[in-house]
């Protein structure tokens, strides 16, 4: 049986969304007057607090360099950028490992995507190539990588997109807390989020590892985003019961990670599907499963649901391949836009 790590002096110190400013050093210490089992006596972030008000927002993941003609639809609050990763070996952060963080085209994309009002999220890691954790040699110059891509992409939030060998990798996965600590001592109002593959058994034990890393080194977690897609062969029924029996047993796993109650980690969840045709043989994601998926996350105060992706999210073309996770279309019929509109209510 896993040993769970439990709250400090009855303080639940990470899930900023709950208990944002609440700093609890690995010693025991804390430099937050002690509040309320699970609460912290500093107040909410602004974004933590809009977004805790307004209920379950909708943030899908775009395509950091190529505009789609349903990136708006469905009137995101958040597009998740997809991704920065290193550029192969070194410790230097780019769009996809191939393009610089400064780039012209991205910096113009991401100020026609905020131009409605939305944020936008910088997502590091994702299924290819190699997160910066895994290239760079010390946290501080992690640290830096991050951070300058934050600051080109005028982001305050922060998404680690962690699967596959760079999941199972114990070295990596610290280098990423400290440097996701060292990042938040410098910047109050970071949000961070951690996205992970999940089952409808909830997180595997590199997933709740990853998430212990994080309480180890103090890091303030604002979300952990499950990815309701790829479940296996052996898994063959409804991709929207799918997900919310996942959603369950992960808000159960979390609630013992951060040692927070019920509601706590229903906020701290966020979920997101592949829509339509998904790469893995017999899984389907409908517009009906978004229906599905989308009413159980306002019932439980989900913070934010996701698709990947925007560039998909339209009917395809005779003979096109479906079951690639970079085709842009999704394999269904629908009319363009029509998962936006499912999963923004």
């Amino acid at each position: 049986m896993r040993s769970f790590l439990k709250p400090v002096a009855g303080l639940s110190c990470l899930f900023a969304l709950a208990t944002a400013g609440c700093s609890t050093g690995s010693d025991g210490t804390s430099d937050a007057a002690p509040g309320p089992p699970g609460r912290s006596s500093s107040s909410p972030s602004a974004s933590a607090s809009e977004e805790a008000s307004s209920g379950t927002s909708y943030a899908p993941y775009v395509s950091a360099s190529d505009s789609s003609d349903n990136d708006a639809a469905g009137s995101p609050g958040t597009y998740n950028l997809a991704f920065v990763i290193s550029d192969g070996s070194g410790c230097t952060a780019k769009w996809n490992g191939t393009e610089a963080i400064d780039d012209s085209a991205v910096t113009s994309r991401i100020s026609a995507l905020t131009d409605s009002g939305a944020t936008v999220r910088v997502s590091f890691g994702g299924a290819s190539g190699k997160e910066l954790a895994s290239t760079c040699d010390s946290a501080s110059a992690l640290a830096k990588a991050y951070g300058e891509a934050l600051d080109e992409a005028g982001s305050s939030q922060a998404d680690f997109d962690i699967e596959g060998d760079e999941l199972t990798d114990s070295a990596s996965v610290a280098l990423r807390s400290k440097a996701i600590a060292l990042l938040q001592a410098d910047r109050s109002d970071l949000e961070v989020s951690f996205t992970l593959p999940v089952m409808p058994s909830g997180l595997d034990d590199d997933g709740i590892a990853l998430l212990e890393s994080a309480n180890t080194y103090d890091v303030q977690v604002s979300t952990v985003n499950l990815m309701t897609m790829n479940y296996g062969e052996s898994y063959t029924g409804d991709m929207g019961s799918y997900a919310i029996t996942s959603a369950k047993a992960a808000q159960a796993q979390l609630r013992n990670v951060f040692g927070t109650s019920d509601e706590t980690a229903w906020k701290g969840m966020a979920l997101t599907s592949m829509i339509g045709t998904n790469d893995v043989d017999n899984e389907t994601f409908t517009l009906s499963d978004a229906a599905q998926v989308r009413e159980f996350a306002e019932e439980k105060g989900i913070a934010w649901v996701s698709m990947w992706a925007t560039f998909r999210d339209q009917q395809c073309e005779d003979g096109t391949d479906t079951d690639d996770a970079l085709t842009n279309c999704s394999g269904v019929s629908q009319s363009s836009g029509a998962f936006a509109e499912a999963f923004s209510g």
